[in-house]
């Protein structure tokens, strides 16, 4: 893990380490969010973990990773592989692809494979003078099967899209989008504290392995929410990890509490700055999404 932030330092991100989440660094440049497992063996990945990083991801517009060594076998570099939706590849297919020269390689349940730019090589195949025949031919395929890639209707075999590149280069070959925002997940039934949000307007889940408990959104409107039980309500010291992740993702943070406590605002470890907090009754009470925000904001 350690290598991977050192990694994206070196290329201008800023970056968070995590303990005890479904990820474990979170790391920005400029509009680039990366949400990032770090793992020896990608098949350790569960579904719940996968699905509760693509959610958050698309909350917080950040593009979700699994950088591992192996998936049962070595992975081969310059390959994206897939756990549960999740792109999967080596340490130094992230490092070619902070260096923007990204894969055209995936991995399929077929072997690997590469999406072929249909028009480009159409484009390609009629500036050269070759027939669909000729093609099929040279590539080891059918003409049907050409008239597919022409469509981009077809993945390319490994073996096809050598004799391509061998034919017309690389740049007939579409990149894979590593740095894709992660799309929404179906949830099970929302929390009390979700709910609520969605009563004001927000797009709302409830988080697993996560540094907070509730995700809301509404426009640029981002707030990560810590709900404490009755048992952690006796300290007002926060997670710090809260206060990191809001300030590297330009969102506000908000601590609710199950039970009556000493006052507003829950100091974090680090740097005895208040988050706002609230007791549950009053969350539950507030009238707009307006009023929420009204409030936030009166601790920045």
């Amino acid at each position: 893990m350690d290598e991977v932030g050192v990694l994206l330092l070196r290329h201008g991100y800023t970056v968070k380490t995590l303990t005890g989440s479904s990820f474990d660094i979170v790391a920005r440049r400029e509009s680039r969010v990366l949400l990032i497992k770090v793992l020896e063996d990608a098949n350790s990945i569960t579904e719940e973990y996968a699905s509760s990083m693509k959610n958050l991801s698309s909350y917080i517009d950040a593009s979700p990773i699994v950088i591992a060594e192996k998936a049962g076998h070595q992975l081969e570099d310059g390959v994206v592989y897939s756990r549960f939706g999740v792109h999967t590849f080596s340490y130094n297919t992230l490092g070619s692809c902070l260096e923007s020269r990204f894969p055209i390689i995936i991995s399929t349940k077929a072997g690997f494979a590469a999406s072929v730019i249909g028009e480009k090589l159409r484009q390609q195949r009629e500036e050269k003078g070759f027939s669909l025949g000729a093609i099929a031919r040279r590539v080891g395929v059918s003409k049907r099967m050409v008239a597919k890639y022409e469509a981009s209707s077809a993945d390319v075999s490994l073996r096809s899209a050598i004799a391509l590149n061998r034919l017309f280069g690389s740049e007939i070959f579409g990149k894979v989008d590593i740095f894709g925002v992660g799309k929404e997940t179906v949830g099970g039934k929302p929390s009390v504290i979700a709910r609520k949000y969605y009563e004001l307007g927000f797009r709302a889940a409830d988080t697993k392995k996560a540094p907070f408990d509730v995700v809301a959104k509404q426009g640029k409107e981002l707030i990560l929410t810590e709900v404490k039980d009755a048992k952690s309500a006796r300290s007002r010291s926060s997670n710090p990890q809260l206060s990191s992740l809001q300030q590297l993702l330009g969102a506000d943070a908000l601590v609710i509490f199950d039970k009556k406590t000493v006052g507003i605002g829950s100091q974090t470890q680090n740097n005895k700055k208040k988050l706002p907090s609230l007791q549950k009754r009053d969350f539950l009470g507030i009238g707009s999404a307006k009023e929420l925000i009204k409030f936030l904001k009166e601790f920045e």
